[in-house]
């Protein structure tokens, strides 16, 4: 697979964390943080180390380690 992925939801999830509370702590619509735990976009580099931040982990583990390019 060569589309990039990210490992939010799997993030989000070992956390017991909901969609709804990272969207209200990004200030996005739960429709972006949405399609970001779905892989269907990516949040920007700026916007997944502000997600990194609220989430307390290393920017590395929202990476998934299946993008090949």
């Amino acid at each position: 697979m060569d589309k990039p992925m990210n490992r939010i939801k799997e993030v989000l999830e070992e956390r017991g964390i909901k969609q709804t509370w990272l969207a209200e702590r990004l200030g996005k619509s739960f429709c972006i943080v949405n399609s970001y735990v779905c892989n269907r976009r990516q949040p920007s580099l700026e916007v997944l180390f502000e997600i990194a931040k609220i989430l307390n982990v290393d920017p590395k583990e929202l990476i998934s380690n299946q993008t090949s390019h």
